[in-house]
C-alpha cells in the first residue's frame, strides 16, 4: 500500500538579499530591508514528505533512519549558519525561501523518496517544492476581519433561515478571516525569488485586505449585494480580485484558502479554472471544504 509520510525538523539561520554586481541603490531598490548588512534570521521549519509502500513493519522508512539523513544531510549543517555562504548553490542564488527548499530537495533526493519538501520561513510565509525543476510555490498568510449574512436576495427569510440557519439572522454576524494566498512560478537563477514579496504583498493589500477589512460583506461590497459571502464565495471572489495582478508580476496564483473559523475553511485552486470566462458567475470553481 502506497503512504506518504512527513518528518518535521527545525533550524535557526540568518541570510542577506544582495547581489554584488548591483549598485546599493539598485539592491535596496530590488530587496528592501532584506538588503540590510549583515542579514537577518529566521527560525525556520521544515517538512519532508517521502512516499512508498509500506514494508512489513508497517514503515514507509523507519523515521530513526529519515531523521539521521536529514540531520546529516540539512539541518546540521544550516542550523546556525549564514546561509550565503554555507552551500556553494546559495553563491549562485540567493537563499530565499523557495530557492532553500529546492536546494534542500536536491541535498535529500539521493537518499529519501521525496514527494514535496516544505520550509516555513515564519508561519505567515512559506514554500513548496516537488522536484519540478525552477518551479515553486509560495504561500503568503494574512488575515482580515468583516462581518456577513447568509441569506439569497431571492427567498425570504423562512426560506433563508432553513438553508442557513442562524447565520441568516438580519444583523448578520463576524469573522477574523485567515487567508493563504498561494503562487507558483519559476525560481529566478539569480535572485531565487518566484515573485517579487513586496510587491506581491502589496497586491493582496491593494485587492483584499483594504477593500474587504472592517466591513459588512453584503453592504460594502457590491459583488455581495446579489452573491451569498459563503466562504467558498468570499474565496471565489478573491481569486479572481488577484489573478491578473500577480500575473502582471510574472507568477501565476495556485490556491486560495480562506478559513472562517478554526471548524471552517476552503481552498480554490486557481489553476483548474476556466481561464477565460468572462463572467464570474460563470466560472466552476473546485473546492475543498475542510
Amino acid at each position: 500500500m502506497q503512504c506518504i509520510v512527513n518528518r518535521r525538523a527545525q533550524f535557526s539561520a540568518s541570510h542577506r538579499y544582495w547581489l554584488p554586481e548591483l549598485s546599493e541603490a539598485e539592491n535596496i531598490e530590488k530587496f528592501g530591508a532584506c538588503f540590510k548588512f549583515p542579514g537577518h534570521g529566521h527560525n525556520y521549519v521544515l517538512f519532508i514528505s517521502i512516499a512508498g509502500e509500506l514494508d512489513k513493519y508497517g514503515m514507509v522508512l523507519n523515521l530513526s533512519d529519515v531523521k539521521q539523513v536529514i540531520k546529516r544531510e540539512v539541518t546540521s549543517q544550516l542550523d546556525f549558519s549564514y546561509l550565503n555562504d554555507v552551500w556553494v548553490e546559495f553563491q549562485q542564488t540567493l537563499p530565499t525561501t523557495e530557492n532553500i527548499a529546492r536546494v534542500i530537495w536536491q541535498r535529500l533526493a539521493p537518499h529519501l523518496p521525496l514527494v514535496r519538501v516544505q520550509l516555513f520561513e515564519h508561519p505567515e510565509l512559506w514554500a513548496d517544492y516537488m522536484g519540478n525543476g525552477m518551479e515553486a510555490y509560495l504561500t503568503v498568510s494574512t488575515h482580515f476581519s468583516a462581518a456577513h449574512r447568509l441569506a439569497h436576495s431571492q427567498l425570504n427569510n423562512e426560506e433563508n433561515y432553513e438553508i442557513y440557519g442562524k447565520c441568516a439572522r438580519p444583523n448578520g454576524h463576524g469573522h477574523n478571516y485567515h487567508l493563504e494566498v498561494s503562487v507558483k512560478g519559476e525560481i529566478d537563477p539569480r535572485t531565487g525569488m518566484i515573485v517579487d514579496l513586496g510587491a506581491l504583498n502589496q497586491a493582496i493589500e491593494d485587492y483584499v485586505l483594504e477593500p474587504f477589512d472592517h466591513t459588512f460583506l453584503n453592504k460594502d461590497i457590491p459583488y455581495f449585494a446579489e452573491v451569498v459571502p459563503t466562504a467558498e464565495n468570499i474565496a471565489l471572489y478573491i481569486s479572481n480580485l488577484l489573478r491578473s495582478p500577480i500575473q502582471e508580476l510574472g507568477a501565476t496564483l495556485y490556491k486560495v484558502k480562506l478559513i472562517e473559523s478554526p471548524n471552517n475553511s476552503c481552498e480554490i485552486y486557481c489553476t483548474d479554472l476556466e481561464s477565460d470566462t468572462a463572467s464570474l458567475g460563470q466560472q466552476k470553481p473546485v473546492l475543498a471544504r475542510i
